[in-house]
C-alpha cells in the first residue's frame, strides 16, 4: 500500500529533523578529529550560508532591512558564536551524549527567560514545574561525570555547554522581536554569515590557522563537515521550515528530546560512549522536563504566528 505524497513529505521531513540533527553531534566529533572547532563551524556557516543564498536568490526573496541585518547579527553571533562555537570547543573533551543532553536544555532556559523577562506568552505555572526535574537531570549528570575521577568530565565543560545552551535561547528570544518582514530563510543566512565572519576572527585569534595542514585533514572530519554543512545546515532546516508550515510548533519541536537520544545512541554504537546509569537517568530527567514543558504549552504556541523562525533549532 502506497503512502500519499503528504504523508511520505511529513514523514521524511520529521525522520530529517529527528535523525539529520540528532547525528550532527557524531558527525561534529568526526571532523574535530583534524579540524580546530572554531575554524570547522566558520567553515560550515560560511558555505551552509552561501548553498542557501542561492536558493533564497533565485526564488527571487528580498534583501533585509537595516533592521532585520542588525537582529540578524546579533542572533548569528549568540546562535554560532556563543552556541555552536563553544559546544565544538567542548566537544573535542567531551561525549557526544553528555553535549546533546546539555543542548537539549534549550526550550528550558526559553521558558525561564520568558518569566524572568515576564513576556505575554511566558509559561504558565503548570509549565514552569517541569523545570524541576530538567534541573534535577541536569544537576545528576553534572555531579556524576564531574566526580568520577579519572576520565572525568571537569565541571567547565559542563558549566560552558549549559553556557551555549543558554546563549541559543537568548538569541532565540531577541529573534522573537526581529522584523518579520524578512522571510525566516534570508534572516538565517545572515545569522549563518554573521557567525562564520566572528568565528573566524576567534580561530584566529586563538591561532587555530597554524593548526590547518591539508596534508593532515582526514577523509572522516572532511565527511563529518561537508554532513553538518549540507544535512544539518541546508536540508534539516529546510524540513524545519516546511513543516512549521504544516503542523502545530510543539509538534515539530518534539525533536529537541528526540534528538539526545540518537546522538548517545550513535555515539555508543560508533564512538564506544557507554553511558552510565547515573547519566541515562538524568538524561531521562531532561528529556521529560522538555517534553512535558512543550506539550503543556502547546495551546499558547499554537496560537502564536506560524513564522518558521529557528526557534529551537540547534542543528
Amino acid at each position: 500500500m502506497k503512502l500519499p505524497s503528504a504523508s511520505f513529505l511529513l514523514i521524511a521531513a520529521f525522520g530529517a529533523i529527528y535523525f539529520i540533527w540528532g547525528s550532527t553531534y557524531l558527525a561534529l566529533a568526526l571532523a574535530l578529529q583534524s579540524l580546530p572547532p572554531f575554524l570547522l563551524i566558520a567553515a560550515r556557516c560560511l558555505v551552509g550560508g552561501l548553498i542557501l543564498f542561492i536558493f533564497a536568490a533565485a526564488s527571487g526573496a528580498k534583501p533585509p532591512s537595516r533592521r532585520s541585518l542588525l537582529y540578524g547579527v546579533i542572533c548569528g553571533l549568540l546562535f554560532f558564536v556563543g552556541c555552536h562555537g563553544i559546544l565544538a570547543n567542548v566537544q573535542q573533551r567531551v561525549p557526544t551524549g553528555l553535549a546533546a543532553i546539555m543542548l537539549a536544555t534549550i526550550p528550558l532556559w526559553i521558558a525561564a527567560l520568558q518569566t524572568g523577562l515576564r513576556r505575554p506568552d511566558r509559561p504558565s505555572p503548570l509549565s514552569l514545574t517541569f523545570l524541576v526535574p530538567g534541573v534535577v537531570g541536569v544537576a545528576l549528570i553534572a555531579w556524576e561525570e564531574g566526580g568520577g575521577g579519572i576520565g572525568a568530565v571537569h565541571f567547565i565543560d559542563i558549566f560552558l555547554l549549559l553556557g551555549a545552551s543558554l546563549s541559543w535561547s537568548v538569541g532565540t528570544v531577541v529573534s522573537e522581536q526581529s522584523p518579520t518582514s524578512s522571510s525566516p530563510l534570508v534572516m538565517f543566512i545572515i545569522e549563518l554569515w554573521a557567525g562564520a565572519a566572528a568565528l573566524a576572527v576567534v580561530g584566529a585569534a586563538k591561532g587555530e590557522v597554524s593548526l590547518v595542514h591539508p596534508s593532515s585533514i582526514t577523509a572522516l572530519s572532511v565527511a563529518g563537515w561537508a554532513y553538518l554543512t549540507v544535512a544539518g545546515t541546508v536540508i534539516a532546516f529546510a524540513a524545519y521550515i516546511w513543516l512549521l508550515r504544516k503542523v502545530t510548533p510543539t509538534f515539530v519541536a518534539t525533536y529537541t528530546f528526540v534528538n539526545p537520544i540518537i546522538a548517545v545512541l550513535l555515539g555508543w554504537a560508533f564512538l564506544a560512549e557507554v553511558p552510565s546509569i547515573w547519566m541515562a537517568s538524568g538524561a531521562l530527567l531532561v528529556i521529560l522536563s522538555v517534553s512535558g514543558l512543550l506539550f503543556t504549552s502547546s495551546a499558547r504556541r499554537s496560537r502564536r504566528p506560524n513564522n518558521a523562525r529557528t526557534e529551537y533549532a540547534v542543528d
